[in-house]
């Protein structure tokens, strides 16, 4: 799994936030990062770790917000496969018969997929 920052996302967020507002205010209101460096931000410039986490505490988000995650096949299956044996309201065998079904759902679309 890869996960990278969401720039525009976080730029258009931030763009929307501010609205008609300049930018050096903005850029009192968070507090320690500069109407440049803000400018940088929304044109989709990657920030440095304190001043994101600054832009994130401003916009009331948390910073995973802004990732991309791209899952391959694999890590969906290792995901669900995870999560099911972590359930303590899951009787352990209940699991495992979920995650037999999951195995054979993929190794079916697999099989579906070659034929093609």
């Amino acid at each position: 799994m890869s996960k990278n920052l969401d720039t525009e996302k976080l730029s258009d967020l931030l763009r929307s936030k501010r609205g008609s507002r300049g930018l050096r205010l903005i850029a009192t209101e968070i507090g320690g990062v500069s109407a440049s460096t803000l400018s940088r931000i929304e044109q989709g410039n990657l920030p440095d770790i304190e001043t994101f986490l600054k832009i994130c505490s401003w916009l009331e988000v948390a910073p995973d917000f802004f990732t991309k995650t791209e899952l391959t096949k694999t890590d969906s299956k290792n995901q669900v496969i995870a999560h099911l044996r972590a359930d303590r309201t899951l009787p352990v065998d209940t699991a495992e018969a979920l995650i037999q079904m999951i195995n054979l759902a993929y190794e079916s679309a697999d099989k579906y997929i070659k034929k093609k």
